[in-house]
């Protein structure tokens, strides 16, 4: 991964706002390696999904938590174990319930330690929001899907199987229609490829792709990305575009024998020219360089 050239990845509650009735984003403000958090309401419990980077983000999620619930009993959960998404769970253990899928808890025990030393090594703004931070152990850990009663509202965990991560999962408030799909979904930048061989080949672009048209199956009304501006169902939509043409402008290169690194150089012009306003263009060759791996492979 590259060094860490934007601004101090800080959670900031100032924008926070409503999106239904007892449910509350805070926006990532377009700010890098800062998720989108949700505050979920129900008549005796609380939601929190996300953590932000590291224990000083959470300490801030949770403040803003705690002063939402008031009295009432608050739990964790996490889109999936990458570090701004679930590296600051440990500001939680005393006072809220860490529930999360097992794919994504064995993720974190197995992955956690060498994500941390990676992501401690983008640069000193990521490096400061990464000092002191302890893995923390869920609570409750569930297999593919789990309902989670907050009181008049059950809040739907869902565990997606192989795609951005082996653990991703999706959260969805049926009474609001509101889905959270972590880094499944991003908008306004190209999808994250966490492609690092030897050390994590986890990610299937080809699962994405199922992925994503399971969820827009679904079509909840509001969804809100891992990062990026909160969409509707053609966020889904835009990202299962992107995905299909990924794929298929990488293997009509593979099928060709054409080189790996023209391959690359080709649908990276290609993908620019389609989407010039999208960030994230260093995901790019990663995306590529995975879905040349899955050619002709049974996922």
């Amino acid at each position: 991964m590259a060094e860490y050239p934007y601004p101090e990845p800080v959670v900031r509650i100032t924008d926070a706002r409503e999106l239904a009735r007892d449910l509350v984003v805070i926006p990532n403000q377009g700010v890098q390696l800062v998720p989108n958090i949700g505050i979920i309401g129900g008549t005796h419990s609380v939601l929190v999904v996300e953590t932000g980077l590291g224990p000083r983000n959470a300490e801030t999620v949770l403040k803003f938590a705690a002063d939402y619930a008031g009295d009432r009993k608050l739990y964790l959960t996490t889109t999936h174990f990458h570090p701004e998404h679930a590296f600051g769970a440990q500001a939680f253990t005393e006072f809220a319930t860490y529930l999360i899928n097992r794919a994504q808890a064995t993720d974190l025990a197995t992955k956690g330690t060498a994500y941390l030393d990676m992501f401690a090594g983008l640069g000193e703004p990521v490096a400061r929001q990464l000092e002191g931070v302890k893995l923390a152990t869920p609570d409750v850990v569930y297999d593919n899907s789990y309902d989670l009663d907050l009181g008049g509202r059950v809040v739907q965990l869902r565990a997606t199987g192989r795609a951005h991560s082996k653990g991703d999962q999706v959260i969805t408030i049926p009474d609001a229609e509101v889905m959270f799909t972590g880094d499944l979904v991003e908008a306004g930048q190209f999808a994250i490829f966490p492609w690092f061989p030897p050390h994590d080949t986890d990610v299937s672009g080809i699962r994405w792709i199922t992925v994503m048209e399971q969820l827009s199956a679904t079509a909840p009304q509001v969804v809100v990305p891992g990062h990026g501006d909160i969409g509707d169902p053609q966020l889904l939509a835009d990202v299962r575009n992107y995905l299909q043409l990924l794929r298929d402008e990488t293997w009509i290169r593979r099928d060709s024998a054409m080189s790996k690194e023209t391959i690359i150089e080709e649908v990276t012009a290609l993908m620019i020219e389609r989407h010039p306003e999208w960030t994230g263009r260093e995901w790019l060759e990663p995306g590529i360089s995975c879905l040349c791996a899955e050619h002709a492979v049974d996922i």
